[in-house]
């Protein structure tokens, strides 16, 4: 075997060893009048390429925080923050993010909005069928030529996951996203993106502040606590899918979960 297909089958092997993200003592301070705000301490975690993992905790205990560090929107003041064993510092094409505001453009239409990050990466007219293509998976073709004030919370919501998911990225990070929606619609988002999921076998990290959410999607729930943000406890969730919230089991685990966080769950 020649040195040069040596060091790329070692190379291969290496980066199958590595987890999607891994963070070792990562810390976010802030200036903040003058002083000093510690946002996120001493977080470490690793998550395996394809996993969903939700970080639960209550609002303001640097979540989202955490979230912009991963994403690369900002830098942490300490320790460091890896994907598939390279070091984030900055945004790049392999980290998308889906926010509770969907931060659609209102002047352009539902499939306009979905192609606009794609533009360039598609030759010729695929890109027309790869927006066809990701209207049909989140149940919105018929919607296409539409303006999002013309759609409901849930569907500028579709567009948003579809947006993204358009761009093949390898870590879906999505901040609350559902949180603004009605119990029902929060719901059927929750299984389009169970099912989108297991289609793409992407790694996916979910915050929320919602036990019930973070039970009915994680294959991991990261618990985190504020003052400074910091991970309290890691919960694998052994339910099989499809997982029914209305289940015995689903109810067994919920309450056995929501009595061992007490307060900090937030739930």
């Amino acid at each position: 075997m020649t040195e040069p297909l040596k060091l790329i089958r070692s190379q291969a092997a290496v980066k199958e060893k590595c987890p999607a993200l891994e963070a070792r003592k990562l810390s976010k301070i802030f200036h903040v009048d003058g002083g000093f705000s510690t946002a996120l301490d001493h977080i470490d975690f690793d998550i395996d390429s394809g996993k969903l993992i939700c970080i639960l905790g209550p609002s303001g205990c640097g979540k989202t925080t955490l979230l912009k560090i991963i994403a690369g929107f900002t830098l942490p003041s300490g320790g460091r923050i890896k994907i598939e064993g390279r070091p984030v510092t900055q945004p790049g094409p392999d980290r998308c993010v889906v926010f509770q505001e969907d931060a659609l453009f209102p002047w352009l239409t539902v499939s306009e909005n979905i192609g606009f990050g794609a533009w360039g990466r598609f030759p010729g007219d695929q890109l027309r069928k790869e927006i066809d293509r990701h209207l049909e998976m989140v149940g919105l073709s018929a919607f296409k030529e539409y303006l999002p004030k013309e759609i409901s919370g849930g569907m500028k919501q579709r567009v948003a996951l579809a947006r993204v998911l358009i761009l093949k990225p390898r870590v879906l990070l999505m901040d609350e996203p559902f949180g603004a929606l009605d119990a029902q619609t929060r719901e059927e988002m929750q299984n389009l993106l169970l099912s989108l999921w297991e289609r793409f076998s992407q790694t996916i990290v979910f915050v929320t502040h919602d036990l019930g959410e973070a039970v009915t999607l994680a294959d991991r729930i990261l618990v985190m606590k504020g003052n400074p943000g910091h991970f309290q406890s890691e919960i694998p969730v052994p339910l099989p899918r499809p997982r029914k919230q209305e289940s015995d089991a689903f109810h067994r685990f919920y309450r056995d979960l929501r009595s061992r966080l007490g307060n900090a769950s937030g739930g």
